[in-house]
């Protein structure tokens, strides 16, 4: 991954899709925004504890950062809902109670919409067809994981949008690395299939299991970039829950110009 400083926010980039003249991303990290500590600094999500009016800021400096346009966040809930959002920002497959898009994925085919997702431990897996001009962001933890939403994510691509798997460019981003994800309940938590992303000490490598069910669903192994940055070892640059549970949450986003 390339780390850049601009316009007082530090974020990394993807090298496999930072080429891509079609499409902005980023992946924050947790440096130089307005949340006092736990949430030191900037943190982006609501109804953690931080004051709105900290995220609302925080939020703010990461859209100006990206010159604008239009940020869609979501109620991330651990499932494996998708929001997919086109023509007149439709929001298919997700659950819009209370005015707020629960959804663990995000698709678009829009110009100006750039999809967030907010993590602190959790994978945020950015895909991007570059022919048919799609962007989906996913937020993957190990519930996802098992469910597959990797795999899901871009079957929703294929059937709203045409896309081809062949064709997708995949950037995993920091997230707990199979050197802290330690699991002692596993057996009531991991189904058996899982089991062999495990080493002796109990610790999984979601990075691989993530890896894998890219290039089950078809894409391409030179297409799929892992960052191998876990955020438990990195508390300096990025949240992480399993270090401290009362925590912030960094973003990762992606949109088409």
């Amino acid at each position: 991954m390339i780390l850049t400083s601009k316009n007082g926010t530090s974020y990394y980039r993807f090298e496999n899709l930072a080429g891509c003249c079609g499409i902005d991303h980023r992946v924050f990290t947790r440096r130089n925004g307005f949340s006092p500590r736990p949430f030191a600094s900037l943190n982006v999500a609501l109804g953690i504890g931080d004051a709105e009016t900290n995220v609302a800021q925080n939020r703010n400096l990461i859209r100006r950062s990206m010159a604008g346009g239009d940020f869609v966040y979501a109620r991330q809930v651990h499932g494996c809902k998708i929001a997919v959002l086109k023509g007149n920002i439709q929001e298919q497959g997700a659950d819009t109670a209370a005015g707020a898009t629960t959804a663990d994925a995000l698709v678009t085919d829009l110009p100006g919409k750039y999809l967030v997702i907010q993590v602190a431990d959790c994978q945020a897996v950015l895909l991007y067809d570059p022919v048919r001009q799609v962007v989906a962001n996913v937020h993957c933890g190990w519930r996802g994981s098992i469910r597959n939403i990797i795999g899901r994510t871009i079957e929703a691509m294929k059937h709203h949008f045409d896309c081809r798997s062949d064709r997708l460019r995949a950037g995993i981003g920091p997230s707990l690395g199979p050197c802290c994800a330690e699991f002692v309940n596993y057996k009531n938590e991991i189904p058996a299939v899982f089991w062999d992303y495990k080493d002796s000490s109990d610790h999984f490598d979601f990075w691989t299991v993530s890896r894998d069910q890219l290039l089950r669903a078809g894409v391409p192994d030179k297409n799929i970039e892992v960052s191998r940055i876990c955020t438990r070892c990195r508390t300096d640059e990025f949240y992480s829950y399993r270090a401290a549970k009362t925590t912030g949450r960094f973003a990762a986003v992606i949109g088409l110009k």
